[in-house]
């Protein structure tokens, strides 16, 4: 019943900055925990970060702790994730994702609710 859709990617130099936003509509939102996964070309969908369902608790792969930050806004229906100091490696397509479960997960088989994805692309 919840659908989502992602905004705020874009093309950005290293070291840079970008924050994505993703949009929820239906009903729901504020119950699950969120988090985002990404793609790159010829790669597996890897987990980047996950929130709790209020925001108390977070989890990030390896790759982006001390970078990016994920937040949300329930009283807006909106997931954040703030990326900072991006580096190449970065550029993916990247999708946020609505749990089925009471925790956040790093598993994107414990996510029922997905948006299209948007692209973030960093150069060197």
């Amino acid at each position: 019943q919840v659908q989502l859709m992602e905004s705020g990617g874009g093309l950005v130099q290293a070291g840079g900055s970008l924050r994505l936003s993703c949009a929820a509509s239906g009903r729901g939102f504020s119950n699950y925990p969120m988090a985002w996964f990404r793609q790159a070309p010829g790669k597996e969908r890897e987990f980047v970060a996950a929130i709790s369902s209020i925001g108390g608790s977070t989890v990030y792969a390896n790759s982006v702790k001390g970078r990016f930050t994920i937040s949300r806004d329930n009283a807006k229906n909106t997931l954040y994730l703030q990326m900072n100091s991006l580096k190449p490696e970065d550029t993916a397509v990247y999708a946020c994702a609505k749990a089925r479960t009471t925790l956040p997960r790093i598993s994107a088989y414990e996510y029922d609710a997905w948006g299209q994805g948007t692209q973030v692309t960093v150069s060197s």
